[in-house]
């Protein structure tokens, strides 16, 4: 079984206005590992939406995708980002019967976010492209009481990944 490691949606960003946005993860335990993984336009507008909860008059793919999956008596119960291969990101959806179904992260992500299903990321894939943010000793920032960065914190890395480029992220291209 490969070695997974729990993650949670930080947000969206744009890197370099020419650059396509990024879904930013972190992992969940008290690590600094960030990954960020080039997504396309529409799928960063449908992840906003799904995490904004976001209900549209009629339903988008993701939501069709969730239905379809409702009415053959399944259910999303883990998103997994399994591998970066030829420098693509690959995930899975884990249904409840242990069927794994391959999927473009941001589709996955989005299913994920939707459906309140946990996110995790290969332990491989974060050793090969995530990146370690990390603060000076004493530089601490601040958290909210229920462990997640205050807006400062949002704020710094979204400074740090506008000073950075594409190649420090280890160049992991897109899906």
């Amino acid at each position: 079984m490969i070695p997974m490691v729990a993650v949670r949606v930080q947000g969206l960003a744009v890197v370099a206005q020419d650059v396509a946005p990024v879904v930013l993860l972190r992992e969940e335990s008290g690590s600094r590992r960030w990954l960020a993984i080039t997504i396309g336009a529409p799928e960063a507008q449908e992840l906003a939406a799904a995490q904004e909860h976001v209900v549209s008059a009629r339903p988008g793919t993701v939501e069709l995708i969730i239905d379809v999956l409702g009415a053959l008596g399944q259910r999303v119960v883990r998103v997994e980002i399994t591998q970066l291969r030829d420098s693509v990101f690959h995930a899975d959806l884990v249904l409840a019967d242990g069927l794994r179904v391959s999927a473009r992260p941001s589709d996955a992500i989005a299913i994920g976010l939707r459906t309140e299903a946990p996110l995790e990321v290969a332990e491989a894939v974060l050793e090969e492209a995530a990146v370690d943010v990390t603060v000076a000793a004493g530089d601490e920032l601040p958290r909210e009481p229920d462990g997640e960065p205050d807006e400062e914190q949002i704020r710094r890395f979204r400074d740090l990944l506008d000073e950075m480029s594409p190649e420090d992220f280890r160049d992991p291209g897109t899906e």
